[in-house]
């Protein structure tokens, strides 16, 4: 498997790459601080996994991300410094598949690739989850909802279908970090947190006053009964 980290920070790229040898060696790892060289290195050299900073110094992480973006949907995380949710949630919104803040755990980064790998690699299932006025095709990636086409990501993907198989219940933070991570780590729930906030940006009329997922404040995440309710 090959993994390219595009990053122009030595030092996280040498930890990077003393992570992989220890825990993950048969991984063929490769790394630029060029974001110019690293889209085309990912498409000369087509790596199962790109790890991009968003802070390059010669071209916006972002410009890398759109780019890469047109000629494959190979999976791509996220790391930055920037804490600032918008930052994020552009990212995602750009094609990112998940993301990290620095500074961060080695061990989270690679349980994270891991289970992104795992993800990208499981077959959506074929068949139709529908509640009311919400019905899930996993096949495509479409969310039908009051007429509207929703393209969701393979992570929205997953948490709207942990939300719809529980209609009537709430989804802890836990059960969540499990299906998207197979762990529950520490910050977990400020990522989720993104999540649904990139989700209710497409379902929503207003995200800051949803209507359709709602927050259990120290629990998790429910749909609402409006949303549960069958025509």
């Amino acid at each position: 498997m090959k993994v390219l980290m595009i990053e122009d920070d030595a030092q996280i790229v040498d930890s990077v790459a003393w992570a992989f040898r220890m825990r993950w060696p048969d991984v063929e790892f490769s790394s630029t601080d060029s974001g110019e060289r690293g889209a085309a290195q990912a498409k000369e050299n087509r790596p199962d996994l790109v790890i991009l900073d968003l802070g390059l110094p010669d071209i916006p992480g972002f410009e890398v991300l759109k780019n890469i973006r047109q000629f494959s949907t190979m999976p791509i995380i996220i790391l930055t410094a920037r804490k600032d949710e918008f930052d994020i949630v552009k990212a995602l919104e750009a094609g990112a598949d998940d993301y990290l803040v620095k500074p961060f755990r080695q061990m989270e980064l690679l349980s994270r690739i891991k289970a992104l790998l795992r993800r990208s690699a499981s077959p959506a299932p074929e068949s139709t989850i529908s509640v009311g006025d919400l019905k899930l095709s996993p096949a495509t990636g479409v969310l039908h909802y009051q007429n509207k086409e929703i393209p969701l990501t393979r992570t929205e993907e997953i948490i709207v279908s942990k939300l719809m198989q529980s209609a009537g219940g709430v989804v802890t933070y836990s059960a969540l970090a499990e299906a998207l991570w197979n762990d529950y780590y520490p910050d977990c729930v400020a990522a989720l947190r993104v999540y649904i906030r990139q989700l209710r940006q497409k379902i929503e009329v207003d995200v800051d006053n949803p209507k359709v997922i709602l927050n259990k404040h120290g629990v998790g995440y429910m749909l609402a009964h409006s949303a549960k309710e069958t025509e």
